[in-house]
């Protein structure tokens, strides 16, 4: 990914953020007829030394799980807020012209060897963890175990999970840095005059960079 340093996001704490928010990754890796991308909902663990591991599952049938005879080496990118912005939101438009449309967003794509865990305690508890994940913000959550018994054995039997050990994590927050900051001002008045949740998103981006 190019990265200019003035886009750099290196807060371990704000990518593992964006990752929680964001949790459908683009898990790429290597097949024997090239590149291969799947796009599988992650959960951020920790292991006993403290080291990171992202955890998921895939059906059985999905080819990505021959590639690991490939070659283990994963790539995962996190897309989180993204945003058009028009040149017509900036200050300098009205003094030289010189301006340019171009796209804000912020990613993290994270690099490391993936492993297949055909265990079916494991399975189960990352199923919990990942129901957990995005059921918690729901007045009524429904829970792995509100599934009936053999029903959800039969869905296990089909499915084999894997893990992601955290090697790297680069972030690339590009929210108008590169801009006067009369440029990201005005960036920002014209997202909240937008209004909607997807501007406003990137708006609040935007100011922290002010």
């Amino acid at each position: 990914m190019y990265l200019p340093k003035q886009f750099e996001e290196t807060s371990i704490p704000v990518l593992l953020s964006l990752i929680k928010a964001h949790p459908l990754a683009t898990v790429i890796t290597l097949s024997t007829s090239g590149l291969n991308a799947n796009h599988i909902p992650m959960v951020v663990a920790e292991n006993a030394d403290a080291t990171m591991v992202l955890r998921g599952h895939v059906a059985r049938a999905n080819p990505i799980l021959a590639d690991l005879a490939v070659s283990a080496q994963t790539l995962l990118v996190f897309q989180g807020a993204e945003h058009y912005i028009t040149p017509s939101w900036y200050a300098t438009k009205k003094e030289t012209e010189k301006v340019v449309p171009t796209w804000n967003y912020a990613v993290v794509h994270v690099k490391g060897q993936m492993r297949v865990v055909d265990d079916a305690e494991w399975l189960h508890q990352q199923l919990e963890d990942l129901t957990a994940q995005q059921e918690s913000r729901l007045n009524t959550p429904w829970s792995v175990n509100d599934a009936p018994a053999e029903f959800l054995n039969q869905i296990k039997q089909a499915i084999v999970g894997f893990e992601v050990q955290i090697e790297s994590m680069v972030g690339k927050w590009k929210v108008s840095q590169n801009q006067p900051s009369k440029n990201r001002v005005t960036v920002v008045q014209g997202l909240e005059e937008e209004g909607t949740e997807k501007a406003l998103y990137m708006r609040d981006l935007v100011k922290k960079h002010l």
